[in-house]
């Protein structure tokens, strides 16, 4: 078959009988690396170590869901309801992970990057502070603690120990963490977007690979509470029950002057 060079790519090999990911036949990959690797291999070019992949595949597993709260899963149940595909219904709960929600992972990877070679990091991140109205990826609306930031925190602590890691962008969340707790009666730890992205920054990852990955994450869920609601029987359900109404804020009820024609 004739090779063209309208689209060029170093990801994938495919000829007629032959599917090669990153040059690796897909008949190994199958047998011989996970899910994890893969996503590695094909964003990387590489395959990644045995504890590389499962640092990575910690932060993958604790991102997948956050029920029916989170904006993303619930749309995705309602889109279920309006009669469309689970394809449909996962992609618009991928559509609202944004700046707000979803987004403070690559948001505090690029603070991570950038005092990654600070000299005096409390100094540096209390300049951060000082400039920034808050320090994405850390509090949560919901959860006193997030219970993913300890394993996840965990986890890349053992990793720095076993030189998996370097641990810089560790250390800085770390002290990101003590400063924004400092006289505080209730300490404000990070939350699953600063967990996950000491991860993806300490496994070498680019910032906005480190929402992609969160949106790869979350995808699972949005597949799973989509599939659920559909066997609900539910049509064209809301944001709110059918027997409440959202509060009106406009004007008192008034009528039009008639047109005099």
């Amino acid at each position: 078959m004739e090779r063209s060079t309208w689209w060029t790519t170093a990801v994938s090999d495919i000829e007629p009988g032959s599917i090669r990911y990153r040059g690796y036949p897909v008949e190994e990959v199958i047998d011989g690396a996970s899910f994890a690797s893969t996503i590695w291999l094909l964003l990387r070019g590489e395959l990644p170590s045995p504890a590389q992949a499962r640092l990575l595949e910690r932060a993958l597993v604790a991102g997948a869901d956050h029920g029916p709260q989170a904006p993303s899963i619930a749309i995705a149940r309602m889109a279920m309801t309006c009669g469309v595909g689970v394809n449909n219904a996962m992609a618009s709960a991928i559509n609202v992970l944004g700046d707000v929600h979803g987004g403070a992972g690559e948001q505090l990877m690029e603070i991570l990057a950038g005092l990654a070679d600070a000299d005096d990091l409390p100094s540096a991140v209390a300049d951060v502070r000082r400039r920034l109205r808050y320090v994405p990826g850390f509090g949560h609306r919901f959860h006193p603690r997030d219970p993913r930031r300890d394993p996840l925190v965990g986890a890349v602590t053992r990793a720095v120990a076993d030189g998996v890691v370097a641990g810089r962008h560790l250390e800085v969340a770390l002290e990101i963490e003590r400063q924004l707790s400092e006289g505080r009666e209730r300490a404000v730890p990070m939350n699953i977007d600063g967990a996950t992205a000491i991860i993806y920054a300490e496994l070498g990852f680019a910032p906005a690979l480190g929402r992609g990955l969160f949106v790869l994450s979350r995808a699972v869920g949005a597949l799973a509470h989509a599939w659920e609601e559909s066997g609900s029987g539910a049509r064209n359900k809301g944001p709110v029950p059918r027997d409440q109404l959202a509060a009106y804020a406009g004007p008192p009820p008034r009528h039009l002057e008639p047109r005099g024609d």
